[in-house]
């Protein structure tokens, strides 16, 4: 039988759920305030701009704050803005859509920007850096603030994996100018789909809710700050519903639930394949000291892309899905546009061809993460 044949019976995530999250939608829907700027989406923006300390807007996606903060910095043609190649094309594409060029820069170990390659690409034609905290860790952020302060470079932190970490005791995604997060229902909390921008640089803050509300002065209208609702500047609509803002309530709820959770989960993986792991070449993935992490995923960096898609047949096989991640941007169809030369990327094409993530979801059962354990211990066994 080929694995093909054989259904996926543990899968590579779900999204956390909890009895009572049908009510909480009854009630966003018996209200009658389905749209953005509900009571729900303004709960939520509470709780996270309390939690993050930082004003905090909800958006439809990730992606969508991303693209937000490449307006809100104005980029444009001649701009050069660098990026990690080791990255989700949101990343990227944010600021290839306003014309700018692409930088891409390695990564670390861990898989985050490497500040020893950012520093000897950062030049005149650069006016931003975007960090990717990779698995809920970043890069010494001290450092990388350090680099862009001094040329006075705009920093937007893409924390979209970062909810509930840390970088030296504050939370990453307000330590830039501006900070992206996701609620994509492969996060640790989720939204289903949805985002945040998290806004550190205060100056920001008046211009980002106009280009949430398609660009209008729309909330300071009806909160009688302006005497005329009108077009004021560029802008989508970018504001989450508040059906949406309801299923994110139910989880923020029950953060601390789901990221335990997810802490028992990891480190049960870490006990039980450090050793195997190690045995045939590989690695696990782990946390830079600087971080306290969120357990956002699990990885292991196999010593090849050949062992790596062997594992993944195998695992397939059992009926476990463990997909790879990313294709390296740089050597993408549309990212080799920008001119990158191959050889400055080797920590990127060995996490590229070698890594691989395990399932880690808060309702993994521990009788299916020991099914896991033991289908990735018999692979490391085979002959």
């Amino acid at each position: 039988m080929s694995s093909r044949s054989i259904p996926i019976r543990i899968p590579f995530n779900r999204p956390p759920h909890f009895e009572g999250i049908s009510s909480i939608l009854t009630r966003a829907v018996e209200h009658g305030h389905t749209s953005s700027g509900g009571p729900f989406t303004k709960e939520c923006e509470a709780f996270l701009g309390a939690l993050l300390g930082v004003p905090t807007l909800l958006t439809t996606s990730c992606t969508h704050s991303l693209e937000m903060a490449a307006l809100l910095l104005d980029t444009g043609p001649g701009d050069e803005i660098i990026v990690p190649s080791f990255t989700f094309v949101s990343t990227a594409n944010a600021f290839a859509l306003r014309g700018a060029r692409i930088r891409f820069v390695d990564c670390d170990t861990f898989g985050n920007i490497s500040l020893d390659h950012l520093e000897h690409v950062l030049g005149p034609a650069t006016r931003a850096v975007i960090p990717v905290h990779y698995a809920g860790n970043s890069c010494d952020m001290d450092r990388l603030l350090t680099l862009c302060r001094g040329r006075g470079l705009r920093v937007v932190e893409d924390a979209a994996q970062t909810i509930g970490s840390k970088f030296r005791g504050r939370p990453l995604g307000t330590l830039g100018d501006l900070g992206c997060l996701s609620f994509h229902e492969t996060k640790n909390i989720s939204s289903g789909e949805g985002g945040a921008l998290l806004v550190g640089n205060g100056d920001l803050l008046r211009r980002s809710l106009h280009l949430r509300d398609k660009g209008t002065n729309r909330q300071e209208f009806s909160l009688g700050m302006a005497e005329k609702y009108s077009w004021i500047d560029l802008g989508s609509s970018w504001a989450l519903s508040d059906l949406n803002a309801a299923y994110l309530v139910s989880q923020l709820a029950r953060m601390d639930t789901i990221m335990d959770r997810r802490k028992l989960l990891w480190l049960r993986y870490a006990e039980a394949l450090q050793a195997p792991v190690t045995k045939i070449g590989g690695r696990i993935l782990e946390s830079p000291p600087h971080n306290t992490p969120n357990y956002h995923l699990f990885a292991v960096v196999w010593p090849s892309g050949a062992v790596r898609d062997r594992f993944i047949r195998h695992m397939a096989g059992r009926g476990i899905l463990t997909p790879f991640h990313y294709v390296a941007l740089h050597s993408s169809p549309y990212g080799s546009r920008f001119g990158s030369d191959p050889q400055e990327f080797p920590q990127t094409d060995r996490l590229s061809n070698g890594l691989v993530r395990l399932p880690l979801f808060f309702n993994l059962t521990l009788p299916d993460q020991d099914d896991v354990i033991d289908s990735v211990i018999s692979f490391v066994k085979a002959p």
